[in-house]
């Protein structure tokens, strides 16, 4: 990605709280222009914008991913206004449950809109003012650790975030001839305002046994890859899913083997 001689230039999707703020932060002070996109939240994304270093020189896009093809053309404006795009994270979506046998339709094509074809969609339009710029990029999807691993309820939420890993793979091969890396990063829980966490709060100060790390990640650990990715010693990572879970994902046979050890 050659950004000599220019600002390299981001849009982060979700910026008006939690890992999307953190991440549009980390960028921010890694010497990028930031475009900072919101749903609905403007004071969020106002306040995000105001954290910025100055250099950041910060614009604020509405992007709503229950409208597919809406914020695609949001991603499009959002490049034309920051003069090119290097760098796009893919970080709004929404987190909901309902079990297999009880989920509506009405619920299920919701939420793969906005977690799956919306942010499919988005990185399409950012692929395109990419490759029609010459100059290489990195598109980066926030997923869930749950794009590799089941949750109850989570049927419509874990397809679309496996959906999403498997856009990243198949992206990453048709891209990579023009300098554009893809990747997926996968959180586990994370202490965000989503998840019913303030941000003030201190992820340290949550318990979580089941978790060999014993509490929930930090937006800026996750930020903190992005940031990687999103930079040139990156190059070589491509269509890859990294996950920051605290080493959840290792967890699997444990209560198993609690049991087997009482034989």
């Amino acid at each position: 990605m050659t950004t000599s001689q220019r600002q390299p230039t981001a849009l982060v999707t979700g910026a008006s709280s939690g890992i999307g703020r953190a991440v549009a932060l980390a960028l921010g002070a890694a010497g990028h222009r930031i475009a900072v996109g919101y749903r609905s939240d403007l004071g969020g994304a106002r306040e995000t914008a105001e954290r910025l270093p100055e250099s950041a020189r910060p614009v604020l896009v509405r992007l709503d991913l229950a409208d597919p093809e809406g914020a695609a053309e949001s991603v499009v404006r959002a490049a034309e206004e920051l003069g090119g795009l290097d760098v796009f994270v893919n970080n709004a979506g929404v987190n909901r449950r309902a079990e297999a046998v009880d989920e509506e339709p009405e619920g299920w094509r919701r939420l793969i809109d906005v977690d799956l074809t919306g942010p499919f969609l988005c990185a399409q339009a950012a692929a395109r003012v990419m490759v029609e710029a010459g100059r290489g990029g990195r598109i980066i999807n926030v997923t869930s650790v749950h794009e590799h691993m089941p949750i109850r309820g989570g049927s419509a939420y874990c397809a679309a975030k496996a959906g999403l890993g498997a856009v990243t793979k198949v992206m990453a091969l048709e891209l990579a001839e023009h300098g554009i890396t893809v990747n997926s990063v996968a959180p586990g829980e994370t202490a965000t305002p989503m998840n019913g966490v303030p941000e003030t709060a201190d992820a340290a100060d949550i318990k979580r046994p089941a978790i060999p790390a014993g509490r929930p990640g930090r937006p800026e650990e996750v930020a903190a890859l992005v940031a990687h990715l999103a930079s040139a010693s990156a190059a070589y990572t491509t269509g890859t899913s990294v996950v920051v879970d605290g080493g959840l994902g290792l967890m699997a046979a444990i209560a198993n083997q609690q049991y087997a050890n009482t034989i």
